[in-house]
């Protein structure tokens, strides 16, 4: 590698590092002083200078990923994929530090490159094997090596841009991950957040995400799960399958990733 490129690239890790061990401080503050002005003015601060990086990796372009999942950060959606008010602060600061992670990824798996702006599949690709070690979090150990497999087959075939495959992976993560933290819990201890009979894997998805998010093993990040990834399961078999491919678009399939990244982080806080 040309030495000028390996040493913008040095550079803009530390930077981006710097903001998300900034953005974590930010964070802990809003969750104990959100009331304060001091708070929310550093708060905003933060954010901008977030945007300008991002802005500045995707090339000043605000049709790249990255900077669509930057804007995305600051909505709410509703079930049907809506938009909607009232993102807590916190959470978009949750938000933000997750597209900072994936620009971390990404930067990380491209050698010469001084920017995201000409980001190829497989260099996006390459950044997985940093990722897997997120799911040391997961309580069954014979779950962990799936779900890291299948996380890193979703992001790559995001950037390959198989959307329909991209979501129905990332949804089967995010049930997986969801599953084994309930089981973790037991029934018992999940009696005082409306836990249906049964066994928990017999649950249905939504249900499931509803459930956790009672009990306080997640937040409110599934509420930007786009409506056909609340329905994933649905079309599973046979030539429903054919017909959900040609109904997910990239939008949905980011925003199921973002979501996956938001539990992720709930699940495994000391991350």
């Amino acid at each position: 590698m040309d030495e000028s490129a390996r040493a913008q690239i040095e550079t803009q890790l530390s930077h981006l590092d710097a903001l998300i061990r900034r953005g974590r401080q930010i964070r802990e503050r809003l969750r104990s002083d959100a009331s304060k002005p001091a708070v929310m003015a550093e708060t905003r601060a933060w954010q901008e200078h977030c945007g300008t990086t991002i802005n500045k990796l995707s090339g000043g372009s605000k049709a790249h990923w990255l900077a669509r999942s930057f804007s995305d950060a600051f909505l709410m959606r509703t079930a049907d994929g809506r938009a909607a008010e009232g993102v807590p602060p916190d959470e978009i600061v949750n938000r933000l530090l997750d597209v900072l992670g994936q620009a971390v990824a990404s930067l990380s798996g491209m050698p010469g490159r001084s920017s995201l702006s000409d980001a190829s599949p497989a260099s996006q690709a390459s950044a997985d094997t940093g990722i897997r070690r997120r799911f040391e979090f997961v309580h069954n150990p014979e779950l962990r090596p799936v779900v890291e497999q299948a996380y890193a087959n979703s992001r790559r075939a995001l950037e390959q841009m198989e959307y329909d495959v991209a979501l129905r992976t990332s949804c089967g993560v995010l049930e997986a991950i969801v599953t084994d933290a309930l089981e973790h819990k037991g029934l018992e201890g999940l009696a005082s957040a409306g836990a249906p009979a049964g066994e928990i894997s017999g649950w249905p998805f939504e249900t499931r995400l509803a459930v956790a998010e009672k009990a306080g093993l997640i937040r409110g990040g599934c509420a930007r799960l786009p409506a056909i990834a609340r329905t994933y399961r649905d079309s599973s078999d046979g030539d429903e399958e054919n017909e959900l491919r040609g109904t997910v678009s990239e939008t949905d399939a980011r925003r199921t990733g973002q979501v996956l990244n938001v539990v992720i982080r709930d699940l495994d806080p000391g991350r």
